[in-house]
């Protein structure tokens, strides 16, 4: 089987780097270029239900600075981590995470996707990290290629 890209979703947290390992081992195995996907929650998508409170521009002001600070840590996980890779991509979007999984690994026509079982959830501890995420659970369920799930 070849893959020529591997997607790699995180939420920048500690648990969905236990993933990091097994996507350089399939890039440099497949000598595959690595998508590494942060997907920001759209914080304007809530706000209406709360008479529209902030401001657009105080909510704009924030995911800006969030887009950039996931962008530096992203960055700095993927030259320390990740560099193994023979051709890695950044890429920062907005949305709901398993769509957005989804719809970057169409647009990369990425041959996998690569993730932990949970992300956040693993890091509160292992009480809450039993069994699949929520959007681990779904990128599984809607997925039309190949999903490795890395149990930490």
């Amino acid at each position: 089987m070849g893959i020529d890209t591997i997607l790699w979703p995180t939420d920048l947290s500690e648990g969905s780097f236990k993933s990091v390992r097994h996507v350089v081992s399939l890039a440099e195995k497949y000598n595959a270029k690595v998508v590494a996907l942060y997907v920001a929650v759209d914080l304007c998508a809530y706000f209406p239900a709360y008479g529209n409170y902030p401001s657009p521009e105080l909510i704009q002001q924030f995911q800006s600075w969030e887009m950039e600070e996931a962008r530096r840590k992203l960055e700095t996980i993927c030259q320390g981590m990740l560099h193994g890779c023979p051709n890695l991509k950044v890429k920062l979007v907005r949305g709901n995470a398993a769509e957005e999984i989804l719809k970057t690994a169409r647009e990369e026509k990425a041959g996998l996707v690569v993730m932990t079982s949970r992300g956040q959830g693993l890091d509160k501890g292992p009480a809450e990290a039993t069994g699949l995420g929520s959007v681990a659970r779904q990128v599984l369920e809607k997925s039309t290629l190949p999903v490795q799930i890395v149990y930490p």
